[in-house]
């Protein structure tokens, strides 16, 4: 190989081929160059397609804009290509962020774009205005009053809504709240039918329940409630007093003593007895109408009467009440001796938080008390009322702590 290339370099290189060459000038740099890959072909063909690639690379970087990024095929700067796995459409679609590449990545016009949205935070609306080029335009629409209509309650749907309000008003007990959520009820021609029902739901419960519903009934006439609906109300009652006696077999001298409390806080006429006077076929009634006249017809302290026929119990008494009521109670036991009768009464006050005060006056009677009897009577009621649970062992340390 050497030997054979030397004679074409010689011949190449005399003067007399130099001066009559076909290249000059500049065509004597191309010829040159044309000898150089003549001389190594190989190296001219890799310089080529590496321009060829570069150039490539490029036009697809220049092609591909930073929006569509995220799909395709993208060619580092050595031209090698990485296949990018394309992201989900349904994902982009629902992608409230901006899709340019630009900008701090926050959602489209502060998450507040879009439809179904109801604008930025703390944005507050003008008012908009009616069009009068509007097709659904109406002049009355502008003279147009709304107001919110409560549909009246039929018997069912008062049944169903005021039996809570009742049950409720027995725990706090006031008559204030329980008048007002009767306004906002459309109770209608129903209104005769709530002392009904707030009675016939205070004859299962306490006597202190008794004695709430009485006071609501009172505090109730003249705002919520007429005489003439109390009136209604009561001979309904009277009417339903076969049926309620199967429930509440004490209903009758329950319902003649709400018939005599209503009478003396004067939501029921002093006539209202007399008008049944030789028309009650009902056994139930009459004996009901009976205990209520028994009671009206009493000539000392019918007032006093009337206001404590429920007892003086509950818890909303008076803390001055509740230890005279436990101080004649004592009084009469020692008198009698009866343990059941004690524990009955003190049951019936219907206040077990104040039951260390029953204690608390049993040892203060010991003390002054004389003889031995009383301090007998005394432990014998207090291990019976222990024995039974109405007095606690902790009522008893703080009966003794007071």
């Amino acid at each position: 190989m050497e030997t054979e290339n030397h004679p074409t370099i010689n011949a190449l290189t005399e003067p007399e081929n130099l001066s009559d060459s076909l290249f000059s000038g500049d065509e004597e740099q191309t010829g040159t160059e044309g000898l150089k890959n003549e001389i190594n072909p190989n190296s001219s063909f890799s310089s080529q397609t590496e321009a060829r690639l570069h150039a490539k690379a490029k036009r697809r970087l220049r092609k591909n804009s930073s929006r569509d990024s995220g799909r395709g095929d993208s060619v580092s700067d050595n031209g090698e290509g990485s296949r990018i796995i394309p992201t989900s459409p349904k994902s982009k679609l629902m992608d409230r962020k901006s899709r340019s590449g630009k900008g701090r990545g926050l959602p489209k016009k502060g998450g507040a774009g879009g439809k179904g949205v109801w604008g930025t935070l703390g944005q507050v609306y003008d008012m908009e205005e009616v069009d009068i080029k509007d097709p659904n335009y109406d002049e009355d629409q502008d003279n147009c009053v709304y107001e919110t209509t409560v549909l009246p309650l039929d018997e069912k749907a008062f049944e169903k809504t005021v039996t809570p309000i009742v049950q409720e008003y027995f725990e706090h007990g006031d008559t204030n709240e329980v008048a007002e959520m009767l306004k906002d009820l459309n109770i209608g021609e129903m209104k005769c039918g709530l002392p009904m029902l707030a009675v016939s739901l205070a004859l299962e419960g306490k006597p202190s329940h008794r004695e709430m519903t009485s006071k609501l009934l009172s505090d109730l006439c003249g705002t919520v409630l007429s005489t003439q609906d109390v009136k209604t109300s009561f001979d309904k009652l009277l009417q339903e007093l076969p049926e309620l006696v199967l429930d509440t077999p004490t209903a009758p001298k329950f319902v003649g003593q709400f018939i005599a409390r209503a009478v003396g806080d004067g939501i029921l006429s002093r006539n209202y007895i007399d008008s049944y006077k030789g028309t009650v076929d009902c056994i139930h009634a009459r004996a009901a109408l009976d205990r209520a006249t028994l009671l009206l017809s009493m000539t000392k302290n019918v007032k006093k009467c009337i206001e404590n026929v429920w007892g003086s119990g509950g818890g909303q008494q008076p803390v001055k009440n509740l230890v005279k009521e436990i101080d004649m109670l004592l009084k009469e036991y020692v008198l009698s001796g009866d343990i059941k009768e004690a524990e009955r009464c003190l049951q019936e006050l219907e206040v077990p938080h104040f039951h260390h005060e029953l204690v608390y006056e049993a040892v203060l009677m010991v003390l002054e008390a004389n003889g031995e009897n009383t301090y007998n009577m005394m432990l014998d009621l207090l291990e019976s009322l222990w024995k039974s649970a109405v007095i606690t062992l902790d009522q008893l340390r703080r009966s003794e702590e007071h």
